[in-house]
């Protein structure tokens, strides 16, 4: 069993089902991803998960303990909607924060200040947090959640608000505490995301996971079916190939998704008596072109992932 497991549950709102007759495991020591369109039930699982909702039906448990208040102090929880007082000064926020954790004033302050210094922060710890940018406020609350240390995070769209530097920064520190042999379980629509960073994934639409496991494993299963195409020259010959999705088009590239039993080396024909070809490469299909395969293009493009 793993350290965060669901079993079969349940979650209805009024006549909508949120969650329906979810199961999954995240084993110790992975990072695990959530994925899936907006609205397809993984805020809602994570509040089970954290014992913020009970389920309907079904069981979750955290190190073998059924989902508590005792279990809740176990892990470092970043909610989707953040949670700080506008009008508390940054440090004096930390402080109380990893107090209520337990750690103790003397710790908690050398933790406070590690992590301000590694995000660059330092300079903000008298400032109000209400004075903060939507990117810097949600440093203070990642700093929040992870400086007590725990043994599990739980993020929900760690992501949201960061400008590319601090996205690296913060997936940076992820993978660190995945080093250290911590938990992670995080959720994301971002699917490239997924990609750079987790072991295992589980994939969400409209409240039922449609595809989960070994992200390596997952991607082998869809075999070698799409191609990687830069070149150089008029690009309206791709709008001519049949048995074909289209995926990533720019002037000069395409990533193809090859349909139907298409002829590949076909295709590289075609480009070759219309354009340059400077790459021609064979790939494993990228994680949103599964999720497109497993639960329909329209689909996708309707819940705007």
């Amino acid at each position: 069993m793993g350290v965060i497991h669901v079993e079969n549950i349940t979650k209805t709102f009024e006549k909508n089902k949120a969650v329906n007759d979810v199961s999954f495991s995240v084993e110790k020591g992975r990072i695990f991803g959530l994925l899936g369109p907006n609205g397809a039930g993984k805020t809602t699982t994570i509040r089970m998960i954290n014992n913020i909702l009970a389920p309907d039906t079904g069981k979750i448990t955290i190190n073998g303990e059924i989902a508590s208040p005792a279990t809740q102090k176990m892990i470092g929880y970043m909610p989707e909607e953040r949670g700080l007082y506008k009008k508390m000064k940054v440090g004096e926020q930390l402080m109380y924060l990893t107090q209520l954790k337990g750690m103790k004033p003397s710790a908690a302050k050398k933790a406070i200040d590690f992590w301000l210094d590694r995000f660059g922060a330092s300079d903000w710890k008298k400032k109000e947090v209400g004075e903060l940018s939507k990117g810097m406020s949600q440093k203070i609350q990642f700093i929040a959640t992870i400086a007590h240390d725990p043994d599990i995070y739980i993020f929900d769209e760690p992501f949201s608000g960061l400008d590319p530097i601090n996205s690296e920064t913060l997936k940076e520190v992820i993978i660190e505490l995945r080093s250290q042999g911590k938990t992670i379980l995080f959720s994301t629509h971002r699917m490239e995301q997924v990609e750079q960073m987790c072991d295992d994934i589980c994939l969400f639409n409209r409240g039922k996971t449609v595809l989960q496991g070994d992200l390596r494993e997952v991607k082998a299963s869809f075999g070698k079916n799409t191609i990687n195409l830069e070149f150089e020259g008029d690009g309206s010959f791709l709008d001519n190939l049949t048995d074909v999705r289209l995926n990533n088009r720019s002037t000069n590239f395409a990533e193809i998704r090859v349909l139907n039993g298409q002829s590949m080396q076909g295709i590289l024909e075609v480009a070759m008596k219309h354009a340059e070809i400077h790459k021609f490469e064979r790939i494993q299909p990228s994680l949103n072109e599964i999720f497109i395969s497993t639960v329909g293009e329209d689909n996708l493009k309707n819940e705007e992932v």
